[in-house]
């Protein structure tokens, strides 16, 4: 199979994260059968992605798109988001407490990244003062096949 590969550069508003999910959704329908729910929590996980790297724009004020690229082949989808922000030590992200404490609550903010690396099979952050790179990954495993 030749890997299929679609990219995209969308403004760094929220309103346009809805379309970065439509080309993960129609990637995932072209040459890739994975069962809907791991489509659904790739789509999540690029929404959180998406959401950080308008976020990651916004703080240094910057009018430069968000880039998404989505590659198809034999091994699963693969989707890369950048963005043009500050960056962030993704080791230094503060740990949170398990979802039974009661304190658990007190977080409001910083669950992106923990909810992505929970949703997909591969995660990889890469980040620098000039920006993030994320890499996620979901895996076409053999019972995702769909008839």
């Amino acid at each position: 199979m030749v890997a299929d590969v679609v990219a995209l550069e969308i403004p760094a508003r929220a309103e346009f994260v809805a379309l970065a999910r439509l080309v993960v959704s129609a990637m995932a329908a072209t040459d890739i059968q994975l069962a809907d729910e791991r489509i659904d929590d790739l789509k999540l996980a690029v929404s959180e992605a998406c959401t950080n790297a308008i976020e990651a724009h916004d703080s240094v004020s910057t009018d430069e798109r968000v880039r998404m690229r989505c590659r198809a082949d034999e091994r699963g989808l693969e989707v890369s988001i950048e963005d043009r922000g500050p960056g962030f030590d993704p080791a230094g992200l503060p740990d949170h407490p398990p979802v039974t404490d009661p304190d658990r609550l007190k977080f409001e903010r910083g669950l992106g990244i923990p909810l992505i690396r929970a949703l997909v099979d591969e995660v990889e952050i890469t980040s620098s003062q000039g920006g993030t790179a994320v890499r996620l990954v979901m895996l076409h495993a053999a019972d995702d096949i769909v008839d």
